[in-house]
């Protein structure tokens, strides 16, 4: 089994920046690619950005150029470093870690609010 938990969400003001972590523990085997997506409140949940096991990584248009995405291999844990926040991306992160299936972590909140 493997668990996922996130952390660095929180309230911040527009323009700012935060850092997301992922750490995965557990029964981790032959990761492919971790990543994240975001809930908005009354919104489906949209794909935001992933990293390929070998370091390729890919974003979603409304977030190129604002967030960026790395890995720690060793330590199996992705980063989502988020600058220049806005309201709209006011959102519960998850993050997820493709093996031979699918997991997710719990979420973590992230509020852009003057």
């Amino acid at each position: 089994q493997v668990q996922l938990v996130e952390s660095g969400g929180g309230l911040v003001q527009p323009g700012g920046s935060l850092r997301l972590s992922c750490a995965a523990s557990g029964s981790v085997f032959s990761i492919n690619a971790m990543g994240w997506y975001r809930q908005a409140p009354g919104e489906e949940r949209e794909w935001v950005a992933h990293i390929s096991s070998g370091g390729s990584t890919n974003y979603a248009d409304s977030v190129k150029g604002r967030f960026t995405i790395s890995r720690d291999n060793a330590k199996d844990t992705v980063f989502l470093q988020i600058d220049n926040l806005k309201a709209e991306d006011t959102a519960v992160y998850y993050c997820f870690l493709d093996s031979q299936r699918r997991y997710w972590g719990q979420g973590t909140q992230v509020t852009v609010s003057s």
